[in-house]
């Protein structure tokens, strides 16, 4: 179906965007964590924090991957059942499961953001 193509085709290219800001992101963590081991610096706790903003972004962007492949995933299997007859059944549990996908995505990007589940701010950024 041409127009479920041309979704996929995007959703690739935003996945491979992703991966690669991730791995970006990652290499720069590296190279300023090695200059300030170079040099001995010793960073005071709001510089810490930043850095690991790193993490934060990385962790974001896997859980839109999550998310993409889970909508490329539904879509295979609409058009899969669009092969044979498309019942209103059918539509509403795709519908149901784009739902759940949408809200497990914005329970990562709350999870990680560095707020607490119910949405204030957490005294702090806890990293694993």
């Amino acid at each position: 179906m041409v127009l479920t193509d041309r979704v996929d085709e995007l959703l690739e290219h935003i996945k491979t965007v992703e991966t690669e800001t991730i791995e970006l992101t990652r290499v720069a963590q590296v190279q300023v964590a090695a200059f300030i081991e170079s040099k001995d610096l010793v960073l005071d706790d709001d510089t810490l924090e930043v850095m690991q903003y790193q993490d934060i972004i990385s962790q974001q962007l896997s859980a839109t991957i999550e998310a993409i492949e889970s909508v490329q995933s539904g879509i295979s299997e609409f058009e899969h059942s669009l092969t044979k007859e498309v019942s209103t059944q059918t539509l509403d549990a795709m519908s149901e499961r784009l739902r759940r996908v949408i809200e497990h995505a914005k329970e990562r990007y709350s999870a990680f953001s560095g707020k607490t589940a119910d949405g204030s701010d957490d005294d702090g950024i806890e990293f694993f």
